[in-house]
């Protein structure tokens, strides 16, 4: 389980998260979560390959995958099934990221482990929305 103290790190001292499994629907978890990250100032890059876009309104178009994405990403937030959470986990080993973060009821150890192997931090089961009023803005 990743400390406050990560938690932390992460919501502070990262900048570009992109959004796995984001939704252009505004009552789905993913985009609101999107919105957050954005409005606080984070560079919010959405992935969803049945929803590619040149406007998602976050200041980045949605990509089909991880792979498509051609910048740095710090932040790979994952809104998928648990059992799909490894591939991505995997994927952003591959793309370089420096954390995974599985969202609220999103739970895969072995993903975990293979990611911290990689030297990545990783979150499981926690929402960054939920996180930053307990951590940043007290």
């Amino acid at each position: 389980m990743a400390s406050d103290d990560t938690i932390r790190r992460l919501l502070t001292e990262t900048r570009t998260w992109a959004v796995v499994g984001w939704s252009p629907d505004p009552s789905r978890a993913s985009h609101r979560v999107a919105r957050f990250l954005h409005d606080h100032g984070f560079r919010v890059l959405p992935v969803n390959p049945e929803a590619v876009s040149d406007d998602a309104g976050l200041d980045a178009p949605v990509v089909p995958s991880l792979r498509d994405i051609d910048e740095p990403v710090d932040v790979v937030d994952v809104f998928r099934r648990s059992r799909l959470a490894g591939a991505v986990a995997d994927e952003a080993v591959a793309i370089g990221a420096r954390a995974v973060w599985m969202q609220l009821g999103v739970v895969d150890e072995a993903a975990a482990g293979r990611a911290r192997d990689a030297g990545l931090d990783v979150v499981m089961d926690r929402c960054p929305v939920i996180e930053w009023p307990r951590l940043v803005d007290r």
